[in-house]
């Protein structure tokens, strides 16, 4: 749950306009940082920010619940981003295979090699925050939207599968594939700027698994984002780390994983026009108290 909405429902319930405004305030940041993560795009996001407040504020009133006014909020925005955002032509195919998201035993070797990231790495990875965003945006829409809800928005698995009315299965496998994308994507430009020479591994590191080997990290891969989520059972958990204490590369492979999963969760939230917002808010705060006009004068009436 994100404290924005948990705090906007709590203002909506004080009922004077300074209260209101802060809420509507709070609603349009969590719509419009959302939104730019999965249009990419600032005029479709300010659009769906427009639109999912200007549906919203008949609702408002009845919100009670903070779970609630997230999830028809998520709802109606991923459905307005996803009608308006301009598709890429470096889209990948609509579906997402493991097979095709898993590296290679060079790549594997290569990860091995590098060791642990060091300081200096770590700071220049405030530098890839565009490539971060770019992989999100290659995504097709159905990996996309399961990935910023989890990792960029920091919702529940719950949350998320009542947003999507997916299957919790079925998103978790769309997130550990989203993740992966997102992970390939980041080392293929960072071996793309080392240069040639760089991507060779050590000779005794390119050697090849043995068949047994290469199945059960083949099998690892599926489950790395549930052991990271901390989602296994204890017995697949205790066996999932037998292997990774006598396999190097699947470590690192399952470290570089966790770090672009940390890279998505710090993604910093993104503004709207402050003018723009600003407007936007006076004009529902008008609506907003004809509204509540028009609902006491039929109480009135009622009663």
């Amino acid at each position: 749950m994100r404290k924005e909405i948990e705090q906007a429902v709590a203002l909506l319930g004080e009922r004077d306009p300074a209260s209101l405004e802060h809420a509507l305030e709070l609603i349009q940041g969590t719509v419009f940082s959302f939104s730019m993560k999965v249009c990419g795009q600032r005029e479709d996001a300010e659009d769906t920010m427009q639109e999912v407040l200007v549906k919203s504020l008949p609702g408002l009133p009845k919100f009670e619940s903070p779970r609630a006014l997230l999830v028809w909020l998520y709802k109606v925005a991923k459905n307005r981003c996803l009608m308006s955002r301009r598709r890429s032509k470096f889209a990948p195919k609509p579906d997402l295979s493991l097979d095709q998201l898993m590296p290679d035993r060079r790549q594997l070797a290569q990860i091995a090699s590098e060791g642990p990231p060091n300081p200096e790495s770590l700071a220049i990875r405030s530098q890839e925050a565009r490539r971060l965003r770019e992989a999100v945006q290659r995504l097709p829409p159905q990996y996309r939207i399961v990935l910023v809800l989890r990792d960029m928005e920091g919702l529940t698995d719950e949350e998320v599968g009542e947003i999507t009315g997916l299957r919790p299965g079925t998103a978790r496998v769309r997130l550990h594939r989203a993740r992966l994308f997102v992970r390939k994507a980041l080392n293929d430009h960072r071996e793309a700027t080392r240069g040639p020479k760089a991507h060779r591994a050590p000779a005794a590191a390119e050697a090849p698994p043995a068949h047994s080997r290469a199945g059960s990290c083949k099998a690892l891969f599926a489950q790395l984002s549930n052991y990271l989520d901390d989602q296994l059972d204890d017995s697949m958990c205790e066996e999932l780390e037998k292997h990774l204490d006598g396999c190097e590369p699947c470590r690192a492979f399952l470290s570089s994983l966790e770090r672009s999963i940390q890279q998505c969760r710090a993604v910093a939230a993104e503004s709207p026009d402050p003018g723009l917002a600003a407007r936007l808010r006076r004009d529902l705060l008008l609506e907003y108290r004809r509204l509540m006009e028009r609902i006491t004068e039929q109480s009135s009436t009622a009663s």
